[in-house]
C-alpha cells in the first residue's frame, strides 16, 4: 500500500476525515504549520476545519429556476422558503445538527438564534435588517445532511442587486471575512437550469470557486439539473414522439453538450412534484381526490387537463379548492401521471401513488448522480479543493521561501502512488478549464474519467464484453505513455502520465475480475 497517510501529526483536534486523501492533506497542513507565517497558518487551520466537515454543495442558478424547491426535495423537508421574501435573498446553509435551529449570521459576526416556524420551515420574516445579514445557518437532525451540506443561493438575474452580489460572492468574487469563513466553503455545485441555457449560466459556472482558492467548475465538481421538465412542449423536441419526459431527456442531453466541460452531466427533474411527495405535501386526501377524478368520464378528464384554468373551473364533483390544491402540488403533468396509474390499477394506495409520482419526478436520477459524482469521490473533491486552498494561501503570503516549502510538500504528497486520484482530479480540472489544451477527441477521452465512476463508461465502451474492456484499457495505457514521451508539450505530458496510470490501474482492476 505504500507509506501510511498518518505519519504527520496535525495540531488541530482529532477529526473524522472523508477518507485517506483528506487525511493526507490534513497531515500536510499540520506538518507545515510551524514552517509558515501566522497568517498562512491561520488559513491552514481553516482548511483543516473544512476538511473535517461534510462535502459542501452549492445549489445555484437563475431566479425562479426552482432551486429552493429542489433543495427541499433533496432534504425531504419543506424548510427552504420558495415564495418571494427576504429569506430568498439570502445565502442559506443547511447542515446536520443535533437540535433543529436557525442561526442568522450578521456581517459583523453576531449571531441570532431563531426557531423554525410552525410548518417546520425557516421563518418568512427574520425580524432583522436583511442588509446587515451575511447568511443563514439552518441546522437539521436530518440523515441526508450527515455527509452533505447544502447551500441554497439567491437567484442570478434577480432585480435585487444585493441578493445577486451575495450569490456572485459565493460563486467566485471576494467575500467579507465573516462570509468567507462561513459560506465560501462550497466544494461542488449543483446548477439548476430551465429550458434554455443562457450566457449567464455559462459565466456562473465558469466563475465557480471551491474553498478559498479558485477551482473552476468541471466534471469533477459540477452537475446541472434541468428543472421544470414537465413544462417542456414535447412537440418542439425532435425525437420525443409527443412524450414530455422523453423530450426532457433529449433536451438535457443537448444542454449537457452545451455546458461541457463545465458539468459532469445534466439530469431532468420536476422539482415541484419531487418536493410535494418527499416532504409530506402529498396526503391521503390528495390520493382520494385523484381517485374521484379518475372516475370521471374520459372526455371530461381530457378537457380539464388541457389547461390549469379548465382544471380548476370545469364543472365536476371534486371541489374547486381541492383541485387547486392538487394543481399547486403536482401541476397538470403530475396529475395526469397519477390518473394514468389509477386507470391501470384503481386500487392503488396513497403510498403507492406517492411512489409513482416520485418516480415520475426524476428525483432518483438526481440523487443517483449526486451519489456517483459527489458522494463517491467526496474524499478526492475535498482533498483537491484543500490543496488548491493551500497553494493559494502560500502564494498570497508574498514569501518565496514559504511558497517553495509548501510547493515541495505538495509535490512529495502527490508523488505517492496513493495520491493518484488527486493527480487525476487535477488533470481533469486542467483539461476542463482549458488550462491544458488537447485535441477535442483526447480532451473528451480524459473527461470521461470524471463523468462516471463506472469503468465501462470511463473507457467509452458501455455494454461491451469484459475481454474487450481489458484489451482497450491496456492499449490506451500504452498510447498515453507514448504520447507523454513523444510529441506532447510539458503541460500535456503531465496530464498524459496521469491518464496512462489511470488506464493501467483500470487494466489491473479488470484483470482481477477474471
Amino acid at each position: 500500500m505504500g507509506p501510511a497517510w498518518h505519519d504527520l501529526r496535525v495540531t488541530a483536534p482529532a477529526q473524522q476525515w472523508a477518507g485517506p486523501l483528506s487525511a493526507a492533506v490534513a497531515n500536510l497542513c499540520g506538518g507545515l504549520l510551524a514552517q509558515v507565517s501566522p497568517n498562512t497558518a491561520a488559513g491552514f487551520q481553516e482548511v483543516l476545519r473544512r476538511l473535517s466537515a461534510p462535502l459542501q454543495v452549492a445549489v445555484a442558478g437563475r431566479i425562479k429556476s426552482g432551486k429552493s424547491t429542489l433543495v427541499n426535495a433533496l432534504i425531504g423537508r419543506r424548510v427552504a422558503p420558495t415564495d418571494v421574501g427576504e429569506c430568498t435573498r439570502l445565502v442559506t446553509r443547511f447542515q446536520y445538527g443535533t437540535v433543529d435551529r436557525v442561526e442568522v449570521v450578521f456581517t459583523d459576526g453576531r449571531k441570532q438564534v431563531l426557531p423554525f416556524d410552525s410548518t417546520g420551515g425557516i421563518p418568512a420574516d427574520l425580524g432583522v435588517a436583511v442588509d446587515e445579514v451575511s447568511h443563514v445557518e439552518a441546522y437539521l437532525t436530518n440523515a441526508v445532511l450527515r455527509d452533505l451540506t447544502v447551500i441554497d443561493t439567491p437567484g442570478l438575474g434577480s432585480l435585487d442587486a444585493a441578493s445577486v452580489a451575495r450569490t456572485e460572492a459565493l460563486l467566485g468574487n471576494e467575500l467579507d471575512p465573516v462570509s468567507r469563513s462561513a459560506v465560501a466553503g462550497a466544494e461542488a455545485v449543483l446548477y439548476v437550469v430551465t429550458q434554455g441555457v443562457r450566457q449567464d449560466d455559462q459565466q456562473a459556472l465558469a466563475a465557480f470557486t471551491a474553498a478559498t482558492a479558485s477551482r473552476e467548475a468541471g466534471p469533477v465538481n459540477a452537475i446541472a439539473v434541468l428543472n421544470k421538465a414537465d413544462t417542456i412542449a414535447a412537440e418542439t423536441v425532435e425525437g420525443a414522439d409527443g412524450d414530455t419526459w422523453r423530450a426532457a431527456e433529449l433536451l438535457a442531453r443537448r444542454q449537457a453538450h452545451t455546458l461541457k466541460p463545465r458539468v459532469a452531466d445534466v439530469v431532468p427533474v420536476i422539482g415541484l412534484v419531487a418536493e410535494s411527495v418527499e416532504t409530506g405535501g402529498f396526503t391521503s386526501a390528495d390520493a382520494d381526490a385523484l381517485r374521484e377524478l379518475a372516475e370521471l368520464d374520459e372526455g371530461t378528464r381530457e378537457t380539464m387537463l388541457i389547461s390549469a384554468d379548465l382544471f380548476t373551473t370545469w364543472d365536476c364533483g371534486v371541489p374547486v379548492g381541492v383541485r387547486a390544491r392538487l394543481l399547486e402540488k403536482l401541476d397538470l403533468y403530475g396529475i395526469r401521471r397519477a390518473l394514468t396509474a389509477l386507470d391501470a390499477e384503481p386500487a392503488l394506495t396513497a403510498g403507492a401513488l406517492r411512489r409513482v409520482l416520485l418516480d415520475a419526478s426524476g428525483l432518483a436520477g438526481v440523487r443517483g448522480k449526486l451519489n456517483a459524482v459527489f458522494r463517491s469521490r467526496a474524499d478526492g473533491i475535498k482533498a483537491a479543493a484543500a490543496l488548491a486552498s493551500v497553494t493559494a494561501l502560500a502564494a498570497a503570503s508574498g514569501d518565496p521561501g514559504e511558497r517553495q516549502r509548501v510547493h515541495d510538500a505538495i509535490e512529495v504528497l502527490l508523488a505517492k502512488p496513493e495520491a493518484h486520484q488527486l493527480r487525476l482530479l487535477e488533470a481533469l480540472t486542467l483539461v476542463a478549464s482549458g488550462a491544458v489544451a488537447l485535441p477535442p477527441d483526447l480532451a473528451e477521452e480524459v473527461l470521461r474519467f470524471g463523468a462516471s465512476p463506472d469503468v465501462a463508461d470511463q473507457l467509452g465502451l458501455r455494454g461491451r464484453p469484459h475481454q474487450e474492456l481489458v484489451a482497450h484499457a491496456l492499449e490506451r495505457a500504452g498510447w498515453w505513455r507514448s504520447f507523454a514521451s513523444f510529441g506532447a508539450t510539458p503541460a500535456q505530458s503531465r496530464v498524459a502520465h496521469v491518464v496512462h496510470r489511470a488506464y493501467f490501474l483500470i487494466w489491473q482492476q479488470l484483470r482481477g475480475r477474471r
